[in-house]
C-alpha cells in the first residue's frame, strides 16, 4: 500500500501541472506559480520517498521512473511553453517557434538514454523550464531578449553538459540541498509577492542558481579532464 501512495503522490504533479494551466488560461499567474512551485516541491520530494518504501522491489511491474518522466515533462516544459506563449514573454512572430524548441528538445532531452547517468548526473539542459519562466516573468526583460534566452537553453539541451542531479550527485550534497531548500523557501515567498517581487529578494534566489551552474560546470570540466 505505501509504494502505491508514493506513486500515487508522484501521479498527482499531472493534476497540479492542470490546475497550473488552468490558471494560466485565465491570467492568474501567481496562483499558476504557486502550483508550479507545489510540482517543484513534489518531484524533489518523491524519488527519496519511492527509495525510502523500496518502490522498485515491492511493485517490480510498476515503471515509477517512467510515471515521473510523464509527469515531469507535463510540469517542466509543457506548462512553461504554454506560459510563454500565452503570456507573451517573447515577440509574437516568434511565439510558436520559441515553444516549438522548447517542447521538442526537451523531448529529445527526455528520451535520451543517458538523460540521467549511472552516477547522478543530467546529460544536457535538464529541462528546468519552469524556473527559467518564473525568473524572465519576473525579471521583466525585453521580450527579444527573452527568446534569445530560451533559443539557446533548447540547444544547450543538447550539449553533453552534466549537470547536477540536487537530491543524489554526492559532491557536496549536503551544501546542495541545504541551499535547495532555502532558495525553494524564497521561491514561494516570491510567488506570494507577485507581480511585484522585491529585488533584494529576487538577486538573493539567484544565489542557488548560480552555485547549481558553477558546481555542475566544475564537475563536468574534472571528469573531461580525467
Amino acid at each position: 500500500m505505501t509504494a502505491w501512495l508514493v506513486h500515487l503522490y508522484t501521479a498527482s504533479s499531472a493534476l497540479v501541472g492542470f490546475l497550473a494551466l488552468t490558471r494560466i488560461f485565465y491570467d492568474r499567474y501567481r496562483d499558476a506559480f504557486f502550483w508550479i512551485a507545489v510540482a517543484v516541491v513534489i518531484d524533489a520530494s518523491d524519488g527519496a520517498l519511492a527509495r525510502r518504501a523500496g518502490v522498485g522491489s515491492r511493485l517490480p511491474h510498476f515503471d515509477g521512473a517512467r510515471l515521473d518522466d510523464i509527469v515531469d515533462y507535463l510540469t517542466y516544459v509543457f506548462v512553461p511553453a504554454f506560459f510563454v506563449w500565452h503570456a507573451l514573454l517573447v515577440p509574437d512572430r516568434w511565439a510558436m517557434a520559441v515553444v516549438a524548441a522548447m517542447l521538442l528538445s526537451s523531448a529529445y532531452g527526455f528520451g535520451r538514454m543517458d538523460a540521467k547517468t549511472a552516477d547522478h548526473f543530467y546529460t544536457g539542459f535538464p529541462s528546468y523550464w519552469n524556473i527559467v519562466v518564473f525568473y524572465l516573468y519576473v525579471a521583466g526583460w525585453p521580450p527579444v531578449a527573452n527568446l534569445l534566452i530560451l533559443l539557446v537553453l533548447a540547444v544547450l539541451v543538447f550539449v553533453p553538459i552534466r549537470y547536477v542531479y540536487p537530491s543524489r550527485t554526492p559532491v557536496l550534497r549536503t551544501l546542495t540541498m541545504a541551499l535547495g531548500l532555502g532558495w525553494t523557501a524564497l521561491m514561494f515567498a516570491m510567488v506570494w509577492q507577485l507581480p511585484d517581487v522585491s529585488r533584494p529578494m529576487l538577486w538573493l534566489s539567484l544565489v542557488f542558481p548560480a552555485y547549481y551552474l558553477v558546481l555542475s560546470l566544475a564537475l563536468d570540466r574534472r571528469r573531461a579532464r580525467a
